[in-house]
């Protein structure tokens, strides 16, 4: 099993982590198929609704003969999600707090750990407790400002944006150049027109333009 360092490596080398959910566990795995194709080697299926942990079991399961690729959970706001998903065959963890008790969960299972924080005191406590990357959101309310703020208080630590970040040039190069390693891509890339029209072919247009500009901004 790839470790925490591993899995950061593929999350940088994209530069952008995907996430979705959604109840049906076969569109589901088209949509994760689908990425992939397209280029994508990691993503967060969130867990957000009652089929998600049944959901994910089956994609794990299903996702086996896709080479390289690393399904990580998001979502997780205690130590039992976490241990569920952990038991399910998650790569690694996104939270949208910083939670000792989910972090205990990750680093007992050498699982990277991404916490979602707000503010620099969020962000020291999630450093104390070993997060080496760490999720801006909600990143529509924070903007690339207030990492470019934080960056030298926060030298070497890794930022992921996540929460409205646009598939669009100067959104991305903006982002990028405040000093995020990469960026979340949730609704504006897998939108709910996609998934409620099965609108496979927009997603694999969404997802080459995404890996494509993200190219360009790095």
């Amino acid at each position: 099993m790839i470790n925490k360092e591993g899995i950061l490596d593929v999350i940088i080398e994209q530069g952008m982590l995907p996430l979705f959910y959604h109840e049906d566990k076969n569109l589901s795995l088209d949509i994760i198929k689908t990425v992939y194709n397209a280029g994508v080697r990691t993503l967060e299926y969130t867990n957000r609704g009652p089929a998600a942990l049944e959901n994910f079991k089956f994609l794990k399961e299903n996702t086996k003969g896709l080479a390289g690729f690393y399904l990580g959970i998001g979502t997780i706001k205690n130590a039992k999600e976490a241990q569920d998903f952990v038991n399910a065959g998650a790569d690694y963890i996104v939270a949208p707090t910083v939670n000792e008790e989910v972090a205990k969960v990750a680093s007992d299972n050498n699982l990277l750990w991404v916490p979602g924080c707000m503010t620099p005191t969020e962000i020291s406590k999630a450093q104390t407790l070993g997060a080496l990357l760490i999720k801006l959101f909600p990143a529509n309310i924070l903007g690339p400002g207030f990492m470019g703020a934080i960056r030298e208080l926060f030298a070497g630590q890794k930022f992921i944006p996540t929460g409205g970040v646009e598939i669009e040039e100067n959104n991305l190069k903006t982002w990028f150049k405040s000093g995020v390693c990469a960026v979340g891509m949730g609704s504006k890339m897998i939108t709910k027109e996609i998934m409620d029209n099965r609108d496979l072919k927009q997603l694999e247009e969404n997802t080459v333009k995404a890996l494509s500009l993200i190219k360009q901004s790095k």
